[in-house]
């Protein structure tokens, strides 16, 4: 504890590295998982290839995917948000793939019977309502990510494992503590953010659905 007090500014700014390495992560990871779980849901075949490939890779170690990844990516922060990214797919498209499999038949059928189109009631019905759903599985995606990307201060970029790894090189239990601590909070934090983010979109679902 005693280089939380004296260094809050080396922790402050490691924290910051972490939580922008997450961010890219998560924003790349969304960016492909999601349109992914639409695919799926109209495209069957895709379920068994796609959910089975980033399956396997969510079984990688992560040094093992960072080793395996340098000669192609090289040594930095390329590697790691591929990684990360590629850690970060599963829970995101098996969720996009539960919330809108998991649609009322009955909304579907009032939204075809209104004459919308299939983009219509993909963005004005499907997406919305499935919405608590898929962001459960971003939830779960930003807790991984915020705990495997402590091991990706290995790679050179930075982040709250920078301080892990020092303590270790260094003996220095104090370091170690500092940023298992600080790593934790960060985890915690984001959780409880998403899972209050989470409740809102359920309640504003729920109304929704009472509206209709």
């Amino acid at each position: 504890m005693d280089y939380l007090r004296e260094h809050p500014d080396r922790v402050w700014e490691l924290t910051r590295q972490h939580v922008e390495l997450v961010a890219v992560t998560m924003f790349f990871a969304i960016l492909i998982g999601v349109p992914l779980g639409i695919v799926i849901t109209r495209l069957r075949w895709l379920e068994g290839p796609v959910i089975g490939t980033t399956g396997a890779l969510y079984t990688v170690p992560s040094l093992a995917l960072f080793a395996m990844m340098i000669p192609y990516t090289g040594l930095g922060r390329r590697t790691v948000v591929i990684a990360l990214t590629l850690y970060s797919l599963l829970a995101i498209i098996r969720n996009t793939v539960a919330g809108i499999d998991g649609l009322p038949a009955a909304t579907l059928d009032a939204a075809r019977g209104m004459g919308m189109t299939g983009t219509q009631r993909l963005v004005m019905v499907e997406l919305p309502l499935a919405l608590p759903v898929i962001m459960a599985g971003v939830r779960l995606s930003v807790v991984a990510a915020i705990g495997i990307a402590t091991i990706a201060a290995l790679m050179g970029v930075g982040g709250l494992g920078r301080l892990i790894f020092d303590g270790i090189s260094r003996l220095d239990s104090d370091r170690i503590i500092a940023g298992a601590l600080a790593a934790s909070v960060l985890a915690l934090g984001a959780d409880w953010s998403l899972a209050l983010l989470g409740d809102l979109l359920r309640k504003d679902t729920r109304a929704s659905r009472g509206w209709r």
